[in-house]
């Protein structure tokens, strides 16, 4: 398979526009506290709740585009450098396949797979 980095290039500063719309639309449409929905029948208590959850999940949703950003902007950035393609972690080449499917990666499959394994072995027993 020959992978065409202009063509990825292409495709992620398609990337990076359309998550910072999202992040500016993420911003500009948050509710304010003083905007409050219509009384609900089980009262103030459930209007909260609801609240609260809306906004923790808008939360996670802009720190998942915020991060997701940084690694194209990443990506961008090792483009212009010379080294888009190459893992960040060994030095050789990422495989055509896994950057098809996911422009910003910047380890190849080896070293992913050793750092989740790492992950997993360092995360805390529930």
């Amino acid at each position: 398979m020959n992978t065409n980095f202009d063509t990825l290039y292409g495709r992620l500063k398609q990337e990076r526009e359309r998550l910072l719309s999202e992040l500016e639309q993420q911003e500009t449409g948050a509710p304010t506290a003083e905007v409050r929905r219509e009384g609900s029948p089980f009262g103030k208590r459930e209007e909260e709740a609801n609240e609260a959850f809306e906004l923790e999940k808008r939360l996670v949703l802009e720190q998942q585009a915020r991060e997701l950003l940084a690694e194209v902007e990443h990506a961008l950035s090792k483009y212009e450098e010379g080294t888009y393609g190459l893992c960040d972690q060994c030095g050789q080449p990422i495989g055509p396949a896994r950057l098809e499917a996911l422009p910003q990666a910047s380890l190849c499959l080896n070293c992913k797979a050793s750092q989740t394994k790492d992950a997993k072995r360092k995360k805390p027993p529930r």
